[in-house]
């Protein structure tokens, strides 16, 4: 399906992009200096860092980014979490671009992911922020599978971060070890539809109630302004010019 291969393409580029932030922020919590991160447009990707633990920070890319996948689908099922959600994103945004600064593809791609969180944060008074926080997170999830079982299990490449893993380790073929971060990935994406259905129960009456008192949308009961087309380009302009001044 070509089409639809141009279409979900720039969400697969995001994956890749949570996966070289989870090495990144692992390298920062274990005290590495990060140098950058940079993404291809064959879908890879890379990041270069010095000191650090690398038995922590290799495994933190996989299940790392299964980890933000679950996350988003557990916000998915609520209107209120998934706004939380999309801040939670830019920030993580923010940093991914401070290292990525000098890599144009990820400068467009998360430019262009945030104007579509903005666009769709103002659809039907955020609801369209669900369905596009639990696309988001189920491909984050669906893509660590495909990618741990294409880089280790089926060996289609000559080296990843379980074979860098295995000869760090120095037991255990790289497939052991591939496997066993799949059957994390499976757990987690498990324990993002289990929290999403036990912690968010109201319906979608009650979640339209409760998002229009909290971070409002334009065009909402709450007394917030009319929605207008010369308001939202200029609200969405300004936020982007915001985002760009703080990068």
């Amino acid at each position: 399906m070509p089409y639809l291969r141009v279409i979900i393409y720039p969400f697969k580029l995001l994956t890749v992009g949570f996966h070289e932030m989870s090495h990144a922020l692992m390298g920062v919590l274990t005290c590495a200096k990060i140098h950058s991160i940079e993404l291809d447009p064959d879908e890879g990707g890379a990041t270069s860092m010095s000191g650090g633990i690398p038995w922590l920070t290799l495994p933190a890319g996989y299940l790392g980014s299964s980890f933000i996948g679950a996350c988003l689908i557990a916000c998915g099922f609520n209107t209120d979490a998934s706004k939380v959600a999309s801040l939670v994103m830019a920030v993580f945004f923010l940093f991914t671009l401070w290292w990525a600064r000098r890599n144009w593809l990820s400068w467009l791609l998360i430019i262009g992911m945030s104007g579509l969180i903005v666009l769709f944060w103002f659809v039907a008074g955020g609801e369209a922020l669900r369905y596009l926080v639990l696309f988001i997170g189920v491909m984050s999830c669906m893509y660590v599978l495909w990618d741990v079982v294409d880089d280790t299990v089926a060996r289609k490449v000559n080296s990843s971060d379980a074979s860098a893993f295995a000869d760090l380790i120095g037991c255990c073929p790289s497939q052991v070890w591939g496997i066993v971060w799949l059957i994390q990935a499976f757990v987690f994406f498990a324990l993002g539809v289990i929290v999403g259905l036990v912690a968010f129960k109201q319906n979608t009456a009650q979640q339209k109630a409760d998002a229009a008192h909290f971070l409002p949308v334009p065009g909402s009961k709450s007394g917030a302004l009319p929605l207008s087309p010369d308001y939202l380009v200029w609200t969405s302009l300004t936020i982007m010019l915001g985002f760009l001044g703080l990068v």
